[in-house]
């Protein structure tokens, strides 16, 4: 097995997969019967290659956040190649209404990912706040734009 959090930093809370790609304990299980979540599996050519989970606002946040992108991660070879990119787009079309990321501090390259896709995305209109181990970035999402307007 591969220990994605350490090629990652742990972006997530994805530590390991077999060598077909199946996350291995019980965390997976609880995000499918979450009703207030939402997993995604991100493929390329009908391979998986990443998941995204899509989790609703914690309980103080409710009144400020639709969305939260509680995990995103796209396997190593399968990074730079605009798969994670393109991912994040059709998801936030998908959900429409305002969403929070956040990223630990350090991570340096999740930073500059989700900075550039979100500069991207909403034409540089996010909101951009750190704490002390933290960054956090909220935004709108309109959601399915149509493609004759």
């Amino acid at each position: 097995m591969e220990d994605l959090s350490r090629s990652s930093l742990n972006t997530g809370m994805f530590p390991a997969i077999d060598a077909h790609g199946e996350r291995q304990d019980e965390s997976m299980a609880r995000w499918f019967a979450d009703d207030s979540s939402h997993p995604l599996v991100i493929l390329k050519d009908g391979r998986r290659v990443g998941f995204a989970l899509i989790g609703r606002p914690l309980r103080h946040q409710r009144d400020q956040v639709d969305f939260r992108m509680a995990e995103f991660f796209v396997v190593l070879e399968a990074r730079r190649l605009g798969i994670g990119r393109e991912a994040a787009s059709l998801i936030f079309n998908r959900f429409a209404g305002t969403w929070e990321i956040v990223e630990f501090i350090y991570n340096k390259p999740a930073l500059e990912f989700w900075r550039s896709i979100l500069d991207e995305y909403t034409g540089g209109r996010y909101h951009e706040s750190s704490t002390y181990s933290e960054v956090r970035q909220r935004f709108e999402s309109a959601g399915l734009r149509d493609p004759r307007s």
